[in-house]
C-alpha cells in the first residue's frame, strides 16, 4: 500500500518523527550529538569491520539500535523520496557487509568482545534479539528501495543461523531469551519466499519452553552463572516466557516486550500455517494480558523487577513501569492478530496503546523520550525514592538503553500498516489514519479531525467489487454512532466491531460521526489500586490530571460523581490544538498541623481541569495522576 500523509493529526505525529526525530536518532547513533552520552552503535560495526580502532561500547544489544532505525528510515522512504537519507543508510549498510564474517556471522558484541564464544548464551546475550531487528530493517530497505544488499547480509546471517540451531543432531536445540528473531524470520520468508525461514521461526516458536530445557542445560553448562548479575542466580523460566510450550501458556508472564513480541511471531505463524492450536494459544495470551494486565491507558508491565508483568488485576500507579516498548509491541501483536481474524478488540486495544502510552514516550516536541510510563507522578518523591527511581518526572533526551525511542519511530512511519488491512476484495480500517491509502482495488482518501472530533470523512475511489469493513470503537456506543454513504444513512449494527459496506464500483463519500463526548471510566472491582478511583477519557484519549493547571497535591482533589463534564477550546498552553476537559469536582482545604486529627476533612468546589496523558511532562515538572478519587 502506498500512504500519502494528510494535514490531521497523525500527519502531523509522522511528520514530526520523520523531520526530528529520524535525523535526532541518527546523530545519536553516529556519536554525533551534543551534550548527549555516545550511542557506540555504528562505531561498534566500524570497529567489527576494521575500519577503526577500539573497544565495544554499549549493551550486548547495541547492534539492535541499528536495524530499528534503519526500518523507521526505510518507512520514512516508502513516504517520501529522499536521496540524502538514502545515503546514509547504504553507508551504513556497506559497513554492516565489512563487519559480517565469513560464515555469516554479524555481531558486534561477539566479534569485538568474546569472539570464542558465539551462541553459548542464547538466553542472556541477545545474538538472535539483534538479528532480529537487523533483519526487519533490512526487509524494509528492500520494501522501501528494491536494493537487495542489506537483505542478502540477513539472508546469510540467517543461513547461518540454521546451520547452528534446529532440531537435528549436533545443533543447538535452542531459542532466543529475547524473543524477536521468530517474528523477523517470518517477515524474512515473506520477503523472499524461502520457506526455510518460516521453519526456522517456527522451531524456535516450538522449542520454547520443552523438557529438557534449554536455558537449564545452558546456565548449567556457563557454571550457573547469570550474565547480567555476574552471580549464581537460578534460571527465572517464567521471566523468559520459557516455563511452558508456548501452545500450553495460559498466562501472560515476565518480561512484558519479550512476551509480547513472542506472541506476535506466533500470531503471524498461526495465521501463514492455519496452525488452530498455535492460534487458540495466542487468544488466551491476548484475553490475559488485555483483559487481566493491561493499564487503563494501554500501558503493559506493572513492575520493574524485570519490566515484567504482575498478577491479575495488579496495576498499581505510582511504581508502574509500563514501558513504552511494550505498548508499541501490543502494537505489533494486536497487528498479528488482525492478520488471523477480523475482531475490533485488536483494533481497540492498539488505540489505547497508540494514542496514550506510546505518544506518552515522546515529548510534542519529538526530541525527548520516556522509557517508563507511570500513571501518577509526586515531585520530590516519583524518580528520587527508592522503588520509584524509575518513574521519571520528565524525559531524558536519551539512554543507556535506547530501545524505546527507534521502536516508536518504526511504529509510527509504518501506521498505514496498522491503520488499513488490503486483502484484495476486502478492505479493513483497523485506525483512523488521516491521509490518502492507495489499494489493490481501491483508493481511500480521509479527512478529519480526529480525535479532537468524530466527524470522519472518506472518498472511496473503488475500482472493483470490494467489501469495506470500518471499526467501530468499542468506547463509542452504536445508537450514537451515524455513519452515510453518499448521503444515506446506514444502520450501525457493529459485528465483532466492525460495519461491512458494499459500496459498488465508483466514486463515494462515506461519512462515519463517532460520539466524542468526555466520559468517565471506572476499574474493575479487583484492581485495588484504583477502588474509589475514576478516570477520564475523550475518544480514544485517556486524561490526567497535572499540577500545571490543578492546585496541589492532586491527591487533595476529588472528581464529583454526577458533574457535567465538557470540553475547552485550545487556550495555547500546549501546542498542536490540544483539547483540555473540565471536570467538577472539589479540594481538601483544610489545614490541621497534626498528623492525625479528629477534625473532619473540608472540601471546597473545585474545577479541575485535565489533559491527554500523552501529553504530561512538557511544561515545568510537577505531578500528575491519571485515577482521581470521587466523591
Amino acid at each position: 500500500m502506498k500512504y500519502q500523509l494528510g494535514e490531521g493529526f497523525w500527519s502531523q505525529k509522522i511528520r514530526q518523527v520523520c523531520d526530528r526525530m529520524i535525523p535526532l536518532q541518527l546523530s545519536i547513533l553516529k556519536d554525533e550529538e551534543p551534550d548527549t552520552e555516545p550511542s557506540h552503535a555504528l562505531e561498534n560495526f566500524r570497529i567489527a569491520a576494521g575500519l577503526s580502532e577500539g573497544e565495544f561500547h554499549g549493551m550486548v544489544f547495541q547492534d539492535s539500535d541499528i536495524g530499528k532505525w534503519i526500518e523507521a528510515a526505510a518507512y520514512r522512504l516508502m513516504i517520501a523520496p529522499d536521496p540524502e537519507l538514502e545515503r546514509e543508510i547504504d553507508g551504513i549498510v556497506a559497513i554492516l557487509g565489512k563487519a559480517q564474517q565469513e560464515d555469516g556471522y554479524l555481531n558486534t558484541w561477539y566479534t569485538i568482545k568474546e569472539p570464542g564464544k558465539r551462541w553459548t548464551n542464547l538466553q542472556d546475550c541477545h545474538e538472535l534479539y539483534s538479528f532480529g531487528h537487523l533483519t526487519e530493517g533490512a526487509v524494509a530497505y528492500h520494501q522501501a528501495t528494491g536494493k537487495r544488499a542489506f537483505l542478502e547480509i540477513m539472508q546469510r546471517m540467517a543461513d547461518h543461523i540454521d546451520t547452528v540451531i534446529g532440531p537435528e543432531e549436533g545443533k543447538l536445540h535452542g531459542y532466543p531469551g529475547h524473543p524477536e528473531a521468530e517474528l523477523a524470520l517470518y517477515r524474512l520468508y515473506r520477503e523472499t519466499g524461502n520457506e526455510k525461514y518460516l521453519k526456522l521461526s517456527r522451531y524456535f516458536l516450538d522449542q520454547r519452553g520443552q523438557a529438557p530445557n534449554f536455558f537449564e542445560e545452558e546456565w548449567e553448562r556457563r557454571g550457573r552463572i547469570n550474565f547480567w548479575s555476574g552471580k549464581k542466580d537460578p534460571v527465572n523460566l517464567p521471566y523468559y516466557q520459557a516455563h511452558q510450550p508456548v501452545r500450553e501458556q495460559e498466562e501472560a508472564v515476565g518480561h512484558a516486550v519479550r512476551a509480547l513480541y513472542l506472541y506476535t511471531g506466533m500470531a503471524c505463524v498461526a495465521a501463514e500455517t492455519g496452525d488452530a492450536e498455535l492460534a487458540e494459544a495466542c487468544r488466551r495470551l491476548w484475553h490475559s494480558a488485555v483483559n487481566r494486565k493491561m493499564y487503563v491507558t494501554g500501558g503493559l508491565g506493572a513492575t520493574v523487577h524485570g519490566e515484567a508483568f504482575m498478577g491479575n488485576y495488579e496495576l498499581p500507579n505510582d511504581t508502574a513501569y509500563a514501558e513504552t516498548c511494550a505498548s508499541v509491541a501490543l502494537c505489533f501483536f494486536s497487528r498479528a492478530m488482525s492478520l488471523m481474524e477480523r475482531d475490533g478488540k485488536y483494533g481497540d486495544a492498539a488505540e489505547t496503546a497508540l494514542y496514550n502510552t506510546v505518544l506518552a514516550g515522546i515529548s510534542l516536541q519529538a526530541d525527548r523520550f520516556f522509557y517508563v510510563n507511570p500513571l501518577e507522578v509526586v515531585q520530590g518523591v516519583s524518580g528520587v525514592q527508592e522503588g520509584l527511581k524509575h518513574d521519571l518526572a520528565q524525559r531524558p533526551r536519551w539512554y543507556a538503553c535506547a530501545c524505546c525511542p527507534p521502536n516508536v519511530a518504526r511504529l509510527l512511519t509504518s501506521l498505514k500498516e496498522y491503520a488499513v488491512q488490503d486483502q484484495g476484495s476486502e478492505i479493513t480500517v483497523h485506525q483512523y489514519l488521516d491521509g490518502s491509502v492507495e489499494c489493490e482495488k481501491a483508493a481511500l482518501s480521509l479527512k478529519t479531525n480526529y480525535p479532537w472530533d468524530g466527524d470522519l470523512l472518506y472518498t472511496a475511489e473503488i475500482r472493483d467489487d470490494v467489501k469495506l469493513y470500518l471499526r467501530i470503537p468499542a468506547w463509542a456506543e452504536p445508537e450514537n454512532v451515524r455513519l452515510t454513504v453518499d448521503g444515506a444513512a446506514v444502520p450501525v449494527c457493529p459485528e465483532k466491531g466492525f460495519i461491512c459496506l458494499e459500496p459498488g464500483k465508483g466514486r463515494h463519500e462515506i461519512r462515519l460521526c463517532l460520539p466524542m463526548k468526555p466520559r468517565r471510566i471506572y476499574a474493575h472491582e479487583q484492581i485495588r489500586q484504583d477502588a474509589g478511583c475514576v478516570a477520564f477519557a475523550c475518544g480514544p484519549l485517556v486524561y490526567c490530571l497535572e499540577g500545571c493547571d490543578n492546585p496541589e497535591p492532586l491527591w487533595n482533589l476529588t472528581a464529583d460523581p454526577e458533574g457535567e463534564l465538557s470540553m475547552l477550546d485550545p487556550d495555547g498552553s500546549l501546542p498542536d490544538g490540544i483539547r483540555k476537559m473540565v471536570i467538577p469536582g472539589h479540594r481538601r482545604t483544610d489545614a490541621s498541623e497534626s498528623l492525625y486529627s479528629g477534625r473532619r476533612p473540608v472540601y471546597e468546589p473545585q474545577k479541575l481541569t485535565a489533559i491527554p496523558y500523552y501529553a504530561w511532562a512538557n511544561r515545568e515538572p510537577r505531578d500528575m495522576r491519571v485515577w482521581i478519587r470521587e466523591g
